[in-house]
């Protein structure tokens, strides 16, 4: 028997066994018996659940001390802005969109009216609340030349009305929400 072969299947089974005990301790931690447990997922213990931002601070899923505007709905960012931000970019393909990170990434999109250019965005959604500064756009544009695409530049104003039109259409989803009696 090789020595090293030996060795692995001893550090095998020491792995093993210390998993073994790392689960078993901790199912004996969950056990319903034991004075101190309570169940986090019972309504009348919600206040006592701990949060990733330590007692008191925010959960995972939303302040339950925010106004209903910032709390998001389970997103990690304003609601208005995330929601608002997918209507607004909708005529684009949307790569990737992450409601906890507030990230937005398209792919390129080709005007029909400019079939020799082509953009993309990225959306960050930056506060709870619903503020001005609480969204930013990055514009990336394209230009073929030959059979080749090659970065062009944009002017900055082209960030700016995306996030104007963002910010609009989150106000308008907002002032909705308020009269009819939900927010």
């Amino acid at each position: 028997m090789n020595r090293n072969d030996a060795r692995g299947r001893t550090r095998r089974r020491l792995a093993v066994a210390v998993s073994c005990l790392m689960i078993g301790g901790g199912l004996a931690a969950c056990d319903k018996n034991n004075p101190g447990w309570e169940n986090p997922y019972d309504p009348k213990n919600y206040g006592k659940r701990e949060t990733v931002f330590g007692e008191g601070g925010l959960t995972l899923w939303g302040d339950d001390k925010a106004a209903p505007e910032e709390q998001g709905g389970g997103l990690g960012v304003n609601g208005y802005l995330w929601r608002a931000s997918l209507d607004t970019l909708s005529f684009m393909p949307i790569t990737s969109a992450d409601p906890f990170g507030g990230v937005i990434l398209t792919d390129w999109h080709t005007p029909q009216e400019a079939p020799n250019e082509r953009f993309k965005l990225q959306v960050y959604i930056l506060s709870r609340a619903l503020r001005a500064d609480g969204v930013r756009v990055a514009v990336f544009r394209q230009v073929r030349v030959g059979a080749d695409w090659r970065d062009s530049a944009v002017p900055q104003q082209t960030a700016t009305d995306m996030e104007n039109a963002i910010l609009l259409r989150a106000r308008q989803m907002r002032r909705a929400t308020v009269q009819s009696g939900g927010g």
